[in-house]
């Protein structure tokens, strides 16, 4: 096996013995969400504690696929240079019809990025990376074969019962943040359920094999070729000489049959040959859907127990990193009396936004993947064969868009003048600085950018003076000669101006502390 699975430490809890401490923050759940929660938590000072029921990590490689905003986090969070050396970066993507490429893309950066477009690594890796630092950092407190068995709001805070291999017990907090995934617990005991969505009947067959192989490192995928016929397939490389297999079955698949390895083995020879070692299988159907609401009083849902996504896009986990992002700073704000409990609404209202993009989008991919019969079938088919023909129908070929960032709706201060790449409620984009990293030099609290001038006198946050190379003048200046930026701690743009005042950047803080669109 590629991947040694060992099992997770267990130790009793404090509330077995007695009565436990109130906490600031519990949270749900020791997958990417929940683990990068308290890790961006703690690098802001609040501790939490994190419950987690399973006892080993997560068997098979499920999320694979890290979008460069999410390696740019993982940087934050110290663990970058692990992921990098151990990830497969990728930036191509290539697209068929029958056995015929049709075309590729090339979704590589500058060298002004830091990391490529797309760096793909098994999410048992990735746990085990960040699972390894969460045990490290004295502000986290994580209790694995901890199960969270009840949820009562007090208003002010939360109860909890836990139960565990020695015993149940009881903890309070402040806020419980829900990261337990596509089945929550924490989602059901609050009798809380998704809304009306897209239930994709398309069953897909995901299997994780090992074997010797020069492909390059790019996403192929495949409409209707001779070795699956009528049907879909992709191939993606993983660490380790893993590769990702995703089949598209048909609706009326038999999922106890598709698993069974006298069925699983001779569709993947068709594919690859015969020279292969089977790591993991897997039958699936999809849905597109979401919570009506993120924030719950004092309970709060990010990641897939906030919103479902079909996995073909890279839209899962990278979206829940998102979530974390977005209300790790407003948290913590509001914990330390920075902030009132209004700006948690703003986290509610930005990611629902960045839900809904997601969950269109993605549902567009399905339906034009695995189109119903007939007048969809037709059209997604014509469409294929023109794009063998002609460019401009390339850009309606969709097998899974992949994920970018979300840029939120917001009427903060903004001179059009400046680059659209970088206008409010977008992510600051990267650039160098001397030998070191734009986004680095952020800090964790808002920051002004002053590129090509001072930054006015008496501001309440910090100043990051820089001239302008070509990169920053590409991203930050376009056609002006000089800007002012504010930054949120999150690295998305709150306001920009070409001159300011300092009342106006004051005034503009403020809205961004106080949640307004």
């Amino acid at each position: 096996m590629a991947y040694d699975d060992k099992p997770l430490p267990y130790s009793a809890a404090p509330g077995l013995s007695g009565p436990e401490p109130h906490h600031r923050v519990v949270v749900v759940g020791a997958g990417p969400v929940g683990l990068t929660m308290a890790l961006n938590l703690a690098r802001l000072g609040i501790a939490s504690v994190v419950l987690e029921d399973k006892s080993a990590i997560t068997v098979g490689s499920r999320a694979i696929v890290w979008s460069q905003r999410s390696l740019q986090f993982f940087a934050r969070l110290g663990i970058a240079d692990r992921i990098m050396a151990q990830a497969v970066p990728w930036s191509i993507g290539r697209i068929s019809h029958g056995d015929v490429e049709i075309f590729s893309m090339d979704m590589a950066g500058t060298d002004a990025d830091r990391f490529p477009p797309f760096a793909n690594l098994q999410q048992y890796h990735v746990e085990d990376i960040l699972i390894e630092r969460a045990l490290a950092e004295p502000l986290i407190d994580l209790r694995f074969r901890n199960r969270l068995t009840g949820v009562d709001q007090t208003g002010d805070g939360v109860e909890l019962s836990v139960k565990t291999p020695d015993g149940s017990y009881r903890l309070t907090a402040d806020y419980l943040l829900a990261c337990d995934g596509a089945r929550s617990l924490t989602r059901a005991l609050l009798d809380l359920d998704l809304e009306d969505g897209a239930f994709h009947e398309e069953r897909f067959m995901v299997a994780d094999i090992e074997m010797e192989a020069d492909f390059p490192a790019e996403r192929w995928f495949w409409f209707d070729p001779s070795f699956h016929s009528g049907q879909s397939a992709m191939l993606m490389p993983q660490a380790d000489n893993i590769y990702r297999i995703d089949l598209q079955l048909g609706r009326d698949a038999n999922v106890a049959e598709e698993v069974r390895p006298d069925r699983v083995i001779p569709r993947i020879q068709a594919v690859v040959g015969p020279d292969f070692d089977l790591e993991w299988v897997s039958v699936y159907t999809f849905q597109s859907r979401r919570l009506a609401e993120f924030v719950h009083g004092r309970v709060i849902f990010l990641g897939d127990a906030a919103h479902l996504v079909p996995p073909f896009s890279a839209r899962g986990a990278n979206a829940g990193l998102r979530d974390v992002e977005n209300l790790g700073w407003k948290l913590a704000a509001v914990l330390e009396g920075r902030a009132d409990e209004g700006l948690l609404d703003s986290y509610n209202r930005e990611r629902v936004q960045a839900a809904d993009e997601n969950l269109r989008d993605s549902a567009r991919s399905a339906d034009f993947i695995s189109p119903a019969p007939g007048v969809e079938r037709l059209f997604r088919d014509q469409v294929l064969a023109l794009a063998r023909k002609t460019a401009f129908a390339r850009e309606w070929v969709n097998a899974g868009r992949l994920a970018v960032p979300c840029i939120y709706r917001t009427g903060a201060p903004d001179d059009t003048l400046l680059p659209a790449e970088a206008r409010p409620g977008a992510v600051a984009p990267e650039a160098r600085i001397g030998n070191g990293w734009l986004l680095d030099e952020l800090g964790t609290g808002p920051m002004v950018l002053a590129i090509n001038c001072a930054a006015p006198e008496g501001l309440p946050v910090p100043a990051l003076a820089l001239r302008a190379d070509p990169t920053l003048r590409a991203r930050y200046l376009g056609d002006a000669e000089r800007a002012l930026y504010l930054i949120r701690p999150d690295r998305v743009v709150a306001a920009r101006w070409i001159t300011a005042e300092p009342r106006d950047i004051t005034a503009a803080l403020r809205a961004m502390w106080e949640g307004r669109e």
